[in-house]
């Protein structure tokens, strides 16, 4: 059966507004510019020393790589004793560092214009460390359907799928549910802010007590440390050297013994 419905006569309102206009990247604002207008290019291209189709651009190419030749032309001005093969494949690692900055830049751009491209930008080339490897595993469960709520999980990685701002999930107790293990956390807490007792932390005494053992340890030794250096005091002066400061005199001559035993400035018996 078929039905032919009449046309609307009313229309209804969006629920949402509509979607705004993606900004125009650099390349379009230069074409909107210089007039330059888009035109397609077929992926594939006759390549005639493999006989065959190729792709354009990108692995196995048509005309291959320049770097990989087996013949180098050297171009008109050029120093002949510089190797083309080193220049060749310098200027390729120079393109590919170019392009790189170039798709970083670019999505910094799309990110300030509030497009909903991730802040920070995953490197695909270079040593990655441990936490940028964490954070593209994660950027890629996350990036299906389901959000990564039926990906396969790694040997120790955990069973709650992860967020898409790295963070914790905060968790809540439900509003419904068991109603006497919500009165026993209330009561409990009453009753710790209702007591005159503090609630003692074992850890943290603990750990204050020892940071406690171990600067008085610390001082006693710059103490002990302290009582040997005063007790070296001043070097000895070498022997046969005057000086003034010491106070050095010449010693006096003796004088002779009298009968009584005595100086002979000594009193006299009588």
């Amino acid at each position: 059966l078929v039905a032919q419905l009449p046309e609307p006569t009313f229309r209804l309102p969006r629920e949402k507004p509509p979607p705004k206009p993606r900004p125009p990247t650099r390349w379009e604002q230069f074409a909107r510019l210089k007039g330059i207008r888009r035109k397609k290019k077929t992926s594939l291209v006759w390549d005639e020393q493999a006989k065959e189709w190729r792709r354009r651009w990108g692995y196995r190419r048509a005309g291959g790589d320049p770097s990989r030749a087996w013949l180098a032309e050297v171009p008109a001005g050029a120093d002949p004793e510089e190797d083309q093969f080193a220049r060749l494949r310098r200027e390729k690692r120079e393109r590919v560092a170019r392009n790189e900055l170039n798709r970083l830049r670019n999505l910094a751009r799309a990110h300030r214009a509030g497009s909903a491209v991730p802040a920070a930008p995953l490197h695909p080339t270079g040593h990655q460390d441990r936490d940028e490897l964490r954070r593209v595993a994660r950027v890629a469960r996350v990036s299906t359907a389901s959000l990564g709520r039926f990906q396969p999980r790694l040997p120790k990685e955990s069973a709650e799928p992860p967020s898409r701002s790295g963070g914790k999930k905060r968790r809540f107790e439900p509003l419904l549910g068991n109603l006497a293990a919500e009165r026993s956390r209330q009561l409990e807490l009453l009753r710790d802010m209702g007591s005159k007792k503090p609630v003692l932390d074992i850890t943290r005494a603990v750990n204050k007590q020892l940071r406690q053992e171990e600067a008085e340890a610390a001082a006693a030794n710059k103490g002990k440390k302290q009582s040997k250096r005063g007790k070296r005091g001043r070097r000895q002066q070498r022997p046969g050297r005057s000086s003034k400061k010491s106070g050095a005199r010449r010693p006096k001559p003796q004088q002779p013994k009298t009968a009584g035993g005595g100086s002979g400035g000594g009193r006299r018996k009588k």
